[in-house]
């Protein structure tokens, strides 16, 4: 990590094992949405971070030098970026796993129109951050 983080203790156990959980949870709902398009994976991990970061040195050492989930969170919090394979990835996932919901599983013509729309504004929202090569 290229700049000093300054780790915030919780005042006691309980409020460590509860930032503990959430962070976990948050983090496997983050790891999820890696797979699942309509899952957002950055709030997700960034809020993991956070809990991390209040509750326990070593989980958040982990977190931020993991090869997936470290490079992710320095790219977003470092540069504010996602890099050019993680965009390419997350928007065609996102469209193959839209586009066969809407011609296999849903009926309704609607559902299928907001759908589409989501994905569009997904899209759009993924493309909003620079991109790093």
């Amino acid at each position: 990590m290229t700049q000093k983080t300054r780790y915030r203790k919780p005042v006691n156990r309980f409020i460590k094992w509860l930032l503990i959980t959430a962070g976990s949870l948050s983090l496997a709902l983050g790891s999820l949405g890696i797979v699942v398009p309509l899952i957002p994976t950055t709030p997700f991990l960034l809020l993991t971070a956070a809990c991390y970061i209040r509750s326990s040195e070593r989980l958040y050492g982990w977190l931020m030098s993991h090869r997936v989930y470290g490079k992710f969170l320095h790219n977003y919090i470092e540069h504010k970026a996602i890099s050019q394979k993680v965009k390419i990835w997350t928007i065609t996932i996102l469209w193959i796993t839209i586009i066969t919901s809407a011609v296999f599983f849903i009926s309704a013509t609607w559902l299928r129109i907001l759908f589409l729309v989501k994905a569009a504004l997904v899209t759009l929202h993924i493309n909003s951050f620079r991109t790093l090569k």
